[in-house]
């Protein structure tokens, strides 16, 4: 089990890395996280049927060379607002769960938690567990169904990671250790330097002096690593260009505070001379140029997500920037926001007048629509031009079915389909929104829209584990499953 000293210490990042070390070596392999509060979130396999996991475990899964599957992580909270989450369980929205205090939830799920866990384990030589936060805050220990009470019906092996790069890592490694049950301190097989710049003999004496401290040995010091290519949850507000690249395209992103799946962008970081913004205040937008690209990326919650556009005066910078020529991309939630109107007769979201650049409307229905998809584009104009004829791969996750605006007329004739009910676009070309994620994650599409390929996904599951292999010896890791 990967436990961290704060959140974006870097558990997700060793968890993967270690599924594809031990996959590498013949083992069957699962990832297991018993609950994410995200709004990253894939479609798996769940029974007979699809439900949604958080992407970490579907990353995860993929390194581990199998199948993802909702016993990967069994409750996934999907946050709608500051104090509210959707309650995902196994795949599916539980409503019941939705509306109960997040503290009285605990006992309820957690037999959903150790099922999907004691199954995993019965099936797999090896179970790569993460935790979440901290298993350190003494607030939350006894209703805590991630970190410790996991630890402790798995009697796992633990790893202890920590952020060096933020500084106090030696201090939030004993801290965290020592504010541990003795039976919960036994766990801890050693800690984990995470993101370190340097050289690592200049550490010394910190590591001797927590060995002697805590008995726990540091058995990895992680070098700073920014373009590994796995996707963050927690840092993917961090803009990045190699300074001797000139930049040729900007894209930026409108980062509202129910923003989802923002990982599916993770594979334009990599592509040369293009800078990645996310925006999230009006002056961080800089002035476009023809070429440069706005993009609305999914939402929890669109109606909150779009007033919160309109807020922070970036609504009007959409359509301005649209209005002179540019180009506009929607996906999902962003999409619902490009359209006329949004009707919310059941109460699931909120109804609202969208920014019109498309001639839709939407109306939100109870049920959420999951699907894994593959579709070919039809012909397709303006700047996504080379997406014409393509195939591709994604998945749909959304509450709301969106179609072309009525008028006493009839159709609107400045909107056309270009996939049934997945893909619209303007009749200028220049605005393209569709319900289908993953789009940037297919190879064919990054080729034909930029003229470059990217690392695929194998590629960065295997640097990972090489990682491993130059900084954690062989024979530990070998011990830890032994």
């Amino acid at each position: 089990m990967v436990l961290g000293t704060t959140s974006g210490a870097g558990k997700s990042w060793l968890a993967t890395a270690l599924c594809r070390w031990y996959a590498r070596r013949g083992l069957k392999v699962a990832p297991f996280k018993a609950q994410n509060m995200s709004n990253h979130a894939r479609v798996v396999a769940a029974g007979n049927g699809l439900g949604e996991i958080g992407s970490a475990q579907y990353f995860q899964a993929l390194a581990a060379r199998t199948e993802p599957e909702v016993r990967m992580n069994p409750v996934l909270l999907k946050p709608e607002a500051n104090s509210k989450a959707q309650v995902v369980l196994l795949g599916q929205v539980n409503n019941e769960l939705t509306q109960m205090p997040w503290r009285d939830r605990s006992e309820m799920l957690w037999p959903f938690i150790t099922e999907s866990l004691d199954a995993l384990c019965a099936e797999n030589d090896v179970v790569v567990i993460e935790g979440a936060g901290s298993p350190a805050e003494i607030n939350l220990m006894d209703r805590d169904i991630v970190n410790l009470h996991v630890a402790r019906h798995a009697n796992a092996r633990c790893l202890l990671v920590t952020d060096i790069d933020r500084g106090g890592a030696f201090a939030h490694l004993y801290g965290t250790w020592a504010l541990l049950s003795p039976t919960d301190q036994a766990l801890i097989q050693g800690f984990v330097l995470n993101k370190f710049r340097g050289d690592a003999k200049l550490l010394s004496p910190a590591p001797e002096k927590l060995l002697a401290l805590t008995g726990v040995p540091i058995v990895a010091t992680i070098p700073f690593w920014q373009e590994h290519g796995l996707p963050e949850e927690d840092s993917l507000f961090e803009d990045h260009l190699e300074a001797d690249v000139p930049i040729t395209r900007t894209v930026a992103i409108m980062t509202y505070p129910c923003a989802s799946n923002l990982d599916e962008f993770e594979s334009l970081r990599k592509i040369p001379g293009l800078r990645l913004l996310w925006v999230r205040h009006s002056h961080q937008l800089p002035e476009l140029k023809n070429g440069d690209w706005l993009v609305l990326p999914g939402s929890k919650q669109t109606s909150t997500d779009l007033a919160w556009l309109r807020e922070q005066g970036l609504a009007q910078a959409v359509e301005t920037f649209a209005q002179q020529g540019g180009s506009v991309l929607g996906v999902c939630g962003g999409l619902q926001m490009l359209g006329r109107q949004l009707l919310d007769p059941h109460g699931v979201d909120g109804a609202a007048d969208g920014l019109g650049l498309l001639s839709l409307t939407t109306k939100f229905s109870i049920a959420k629509t999951l699907q894994r998809r593959e579709v070919q584009f039809g012909s397709v104009a303006g700047p996504w031009a080379a997406l014409s004829n393509l195939r591709c791969r994604g998945y749909e996750i959304h509450q709301g079915q969106t179609q072309l605006s009525l008028t006493g007329a009839g159709l609107h004739n400045d909107t056309h389909e270009l996939i049934k009910g997945l893909a619209w676009q303007n009749s200028s070309g220049r605005v393209l929104g569709l319900y289908l994620h993953g789009l940037f994650e297919n190879p064919a599409v990054i080729a034909a829209l930029f003229g470059t390929q990217v690392p695929s996904l194998d590629t960065v599951f295997d640097g990972l584990a090489d990682c491993l292999d130059r900084n954690i010896a062989s024979d530990f890791l070998e011990q830890l499953i032994a």
